[in-house]
């Protein structure tokens, strides 16, 4: 793994104005909030004072976001965090916090790892061939006889080009979705 980039630094003149270090240009509240959504680390810092300012800024964009009407927050999360403030729980809400944040990141990652070592997700699910052809026979059914000019599968050699389907062939399809059903059922039962 490489190592995490270190913070992109920006720097608040005099002027209020804020300064990518990294390209050399003035950015704006929206430009952080997209650089955070990106993954990126940021620490804002007043140029003359070196005071940090990212609490500050960070609280900026989320109060900017609901005043647009984006709910970022419930309104029952806000009360609490408000009443956190008045009480000596205030400790303990900071580290809750910060530690359920860290669960959803690290729960969203697995998902995403998870996700990406498929290759199709549905190709792997009981019954999903049985299902590719029930599909297909059921489109050969209702396309059949109407082949000219449609974008339908084209009958394939072998194929019936009248796209009548036997019942044998069908009592077939549904036993094995049925038998693939209940190995899933089974499965789930297991779980």
């Amino acid at each position: 793994m490489a190592a995490p980039k270190a913070p992109l630094l920006i720097k608040r003149y005099a002027s209020r104005r804020l300064y990518n270090t990294e390209t050399s240009d003035y950015v704006t509240l929206e430009d952080i909030a997209a650089f955070i959504r990106e993954g990126r680390e940021v620490k804002i810092v007043d140029l003359k004072s070196g005071d940090d300012l990212t609490r500050q800024y960070l609280l900026q964009i989320i109060a900017e976001h609901e005043s647009r009407g984006e709910n970022v927050l419930p309104l029952d999360v806000l009360t609490d965090l408000v009443r956190s403030y008045t009480s000596n729980a205030q400790s303990v809400v900071p580290q809750f916090l910060a530690a359920s944040f860290e669960m959803l990141r690290e729960g969203q990652s697995k998902l995403m790892e998870n996700m990406a070592s498929m290759p199709n997700p549905m190709a792997s699910m009981p019954g999903f061939e049985a299902l590719q052809r029930q599909q297909q026979m059921f489109l050969k059914a209702m396309m059949g006889g109407w082949r000219g000019g449609s974008s339908g599968p084209e009958p394939q050699d072998g194929d019936n080009p009248e796209g009548d389907v036997s019942d044998a062939d069908a009592g077939k399809d549904m036993a094995e979705i049925r038998r693939q059903l209940a190995e899933l059922q089974k499965r789930i039962s297991n779980l």
